[in-house]
């Protein structure tokens, strides 16, 4: 088993009508059982404006390279506009939906060059100085906001077992393991135009992140995540959630990848 996690990484922020805070987050990303590595993560520090970050999961698919170019070209596409973003006078939702417009198109550009069909999912969080955060996301690459162990929301897959689920012909926990989880009904570098979804979240002190692909999730009720994440800083949370989905795959484990930040009270500040 290898996993792979980031030291937290951290960055004061005060957000007066909540109290301030400080930055706490690790990565995780790991081969499992594939014979090559698909998954794709970013989380980035803005250079100019701390407190600032953008995290980014991609799912790539679409054979060996295929899968991997999409990926890849979510992460290019989203290191170059957040280095162009100013958060004081941006707008942030607006940002996210150019990043996966604009990786769509080059993962479209990318399929008529080479021949092939690269897809990627998209799960991406815009933390913003002050405790707001936006996030998007499109296929099944899934978005988790927790307060405490509780979950307060978390994104709705562009899956048709999702659909499923909505029509009330299978469970939460039926849909995890059916054999038809992998069908995506929208995700980046499809011919039409993907469905994007997004959301804005007032964050507080003591509330967790988690970005994640569905390598990760796959393998984890909600409730579950929700402890580790409340039990554990971000860097112990990843290396137990990517060894335990290790465990729980028995040898048949998809990649994955995950990001997961917290907001620290800084207790006497």
């Amino acid at each position: 088993m290898t996993a792979h996690a980031t030291p937290p990484t951290q960055a004061p922020s005060t957000a007066p009508a909540v109290g301030p805070y400080r930055i706490a987050a690790a990565t995780g990303l790991d081969q499992c059982d594939r014979a090559y590595q698909q998954d794709q993560l970013s989380l980035t520090a803005h250079p100019r404006h701390p407190g600032c970050l953008l995290g980014v999961v991609a799912d790539g698919m679409g054979g060996r390279s295929g899968g991997r170019k999409a990926s890849d070209q979510v992460m290019l596409t989203a290191q170059q506009l957040f280095e162009r973003f100013d958060p004081r006078s941006d707008d942030g939702p607006a940002f996210l939906q150019r990043l996966a417009r604009e990786a769509h198109t080059v993962i479209r550009l990318t399929a008529v060059s080479a021949e092939e069909e690269p897809h990627s999912t998209l799960a991406a969080f815009l933390l913003l100085p002050g405790g707001v955060c936006h996030w998007a996301h499109s296929g099944d690459s899934r978005l988790y906001h927790f307060r405490g162990a509780a979950l307060q929301t978390r994104t709705r897959d562009h899956s048709y077992v999702q659909k499923l689920v909505d029509l009330g012909e299978l469970t939460a926990d039926q849909a995890r393991f059916d054999p038809r989880s992998n069908m995506l009904q929208h995700c980046l570098g499809t011919e039409a135009a993907p469905r994007v979804d997004a959301q804005t979240l007032a964050l507080r002190p003591g509330d967790a992140l988690l970005a994640c692909s569905d390598g990760l999730w796959h393998y984890f009720s909600d409730e579950e995540l929700g402890r580790v994440l409340q039990q554990l800083p971000p860097r112990t949370a990843c290396e137990l959630l990517v060894k335990t989905a290790r465990e729980r795959a028995e040898g048949t484990g998809d990649n994955l990848s995950l990001i997961a930040l917290k907001l620290e009270p800084l207790v006497g500040a």
